[in-house]
């Protein structure tokens, strides 16, 4: 395959096999540009950044964010960023040669946004706000979150366009409570920077936990020395929620794919029926989701391209139809699938967006007080994900007819938390969004749902040992190959914590989605017509031939 990538205004074609990570794709770009720019003459730049689809964006849904999940290095800023940035450092220090009352700049915060700071000072008024807003509480961010948070961070500054210093290995103790998603999430971000002004702790590989100070000098780094503007800039953002809702998307999304195939497997043991899940009824109620979701299934399940033995065993049975878990996967499963789509589009734009105040424009030389610090956005949207995930868990919980704890405890969860508010700063930030919270609190809702699933994936492959010798069809096979790989079949009563930890590992490392992917793919491959194999649990016993196949809908799908 090729891709497209454009660098400084150049477009460039470049080969891949689609294995490849997005960075060695920015710096096969790179290289090319190099390559262009020296045949004819021009300098080489010295740094670059990886953009794809729209807007200018450096991180986008498909590759950075998961890119940065996968504990690679952080994304860098082009040349002309920086020049930006100097012009920007320019206009705020004409501000405060002419000793100009601007917000954050010349004049305190909040509730003191009309105190006047002499110049001798404003560099000690930028540090006394990080120290003031280190007050996080709880236990720290994992290094992966933390260096999310901070990838995030140098995207938004990128696009505020002000300098940050690349801590690709040492990351600063931020604490995961303390942020109302109102300002900024101020307390995480005000620990963030503490570290890189030498206070505080810090951790890297090479030194683990230890005094900030300690770690930058031992990575041969030296702490930031704060100017005008530069601690208000450090900590106003929505990037805490941003992380942690970005992995919420991420993990939820490989969740909901997965239900899909262990609802299947449940299905196909408890001997359902297919016949719901025809392209004419999705046709009807064309929602994008649902669509998706039964195409998925009619893939998995008994077909001409995958048949099933145990399908085939209860060819003529009375049933007529199956209960609700079952028979509305693609309507309760859709509209899950559907939900992440919508929040993945409010979290990409807002880590592409710049949620600083006052904002800089260098271009027209102006600052202007603004409100996109607020969390709203990503605070609605994720107490809608969670409420939207968790039906995975209660579909799956019916279908295994225990497991109630867990369940339960998501209902509570999915109690939103951005309809809660308070007032901060004497009054002048009255009104909050409590992202953080609902960030936080989704993403035990997503670590929920795929235990959930991991104990459904453990019961369907218990019910497959009482139907031996018969067989599933080929990927379900797999799948119970998978899970027998780490988990063998209960013979007696035994200790099985161990048994849905490993389950749950499967699902998390997406080890199901990928046994059954090639699966999927050569199934839609050769379906150019739509498989529609005789089930009586719909409509009894046929007295003719066999219905004939009959071609699909040309609805779109996604696998």
């Amino acid at each position: 395959m090729k891709l497209s990538a454009r660098v400084r205004g150049d477009w460039f074609a470049v080969p891949c096999k689609g294995g490849e990570s997005v960075k060695w794709l920015g710096e096969e770009t790179l290289r090319r540009y190099y390559k262009a720019k020296s045949s004819s003459g021009h300098a080489i730049e010295k740094v670059f950044e990886v953009r794809k689809a729209k807007g200018g964006a450096i991180l986008d849904q498909d590759d950075a964010i998961k890119h940065v999940l996968d504990d690679n290095d952080f994304v860098t800023m082009t040349v002309d960023a920086e020049q930006k940035v100097q012009k920007a450092r320019d206009l705020l220090e004409d501000i405060v040669d002419k000793n100009k009352l601007v917000y954050g700049i010349t004049t305190g915060f909040g509730k003191f946004a009309r105190v006047n700071v002499e110049k001798d000072k404003l560099n000690e008024l930028q540090e006394n706000l990080i120290r003031s807003h280190a007050a996080g509480v709880g236990p720290p961010l994992s290094p992966e979150r933390t260096r999310m948070l901070l990838a995030l961070r140098i995207n938004v500054l990128t696009k505020g366009f002000v300098t940050f210093l690349n801590l690709a290995s040492c990351l600063p103790w931020i604490p995961e409570k303390g942020t109302v998603g109102a300002s900024g999430d101020l307390a995480p971000l005000s620990h963030l920077a503490l570290g890189m002004m030498g206070e505080g702790k810090m951790w890297s590989p090479k030194s683990g936990w230890a005094d900030a100070k300690y770690v930058l000098e031992f990575n041969n780094l030296e702490p930031i020395k704060l100017g005008p503007k530069e601690g208000l800039a450090l900590i106003n953002g929505t990037q805490l929620i941003a992380a942690l809702g970005a992995e919420a998307v991420e993990r939820a999304e490989s969740i909901a794919r997965q239900a899909d195939v262990v609802a299947a497997f449940t299905l196909d043991v408890l001997k359902g029926s297919t016949r719901a899940f025809d392209s004419n009824i999705q046709s009807v109620r064309p929602h994008k989701g649902q669509i998706n979701v039964a195409s998925r299934l009619r893939s998995l399940l008994h077909s001409d391209t995958h048949p099933s033995e145990i399908a085939e065993s209860h060819r003529f049975c009375d049933r007529v139809q199956d209960a609700y878990t079952l028979r509305c996967c693609p309507q309760v499963h859709g509209i899950v699938n559907d939900t992440i789509d919508f929040v993945r589009g409010i979290l990409t734009t807002e880590v592409n967006s710049a949620t600083d105040n006052p904002m800089v424009f260098a271009d027209r030389m102006e600052i202007i007080s603004g409100g996109n610090f607020h969390g709203e956005y990503p605070a609605k949207a994720l107490d809608y994900l969670a409420i939207g995930v968790h039906e995975l868990a209660n579909m799956s919980e019916r279908r295994i007819e225990r497991l109630v704890n867990p369940v339960s405890e998501n209902k509570v969860l999915c109690h939103p938390a951005s309809v809660d508010s308070l007032t901060t700063s004497a009054g002048t930030e009255d009104h909050v969004s409590m992202g953080g919270f609902a960030a936080r609190k989704c993403l035990r809702v997503v670590e929920h749902v795929e235990q959930v699933i991991a104990i459904e994936l453990l019961s369907a492959c218990q019910a497959m040992e009482f139907l031996r010798p018969l067989k599933s069809t080929p990927p379900l096979e797999e799948v119970y190959k998978l899970v027998r790989s780490v988990v063998n079949p209960w013979t007696r009563d035994r200790y099985m914590a161990p048994d849905i930890e490993a389950a749950t590992k499967l699902l998390q490392e997406e080890k199901v989605w990928h046994k059954v992917k090639p699966f999927i793919d050569n199934y839609h491959s050769q379906q150019q017509v739509e498989t529609r194999v005789f089930s009586p649990t719909s409509i009894g016993r046929p007295e003719g031939p066999a219905p004939k196949r009959r071609k699909t809908t040309s609805l779109s799908r996604r696998n």
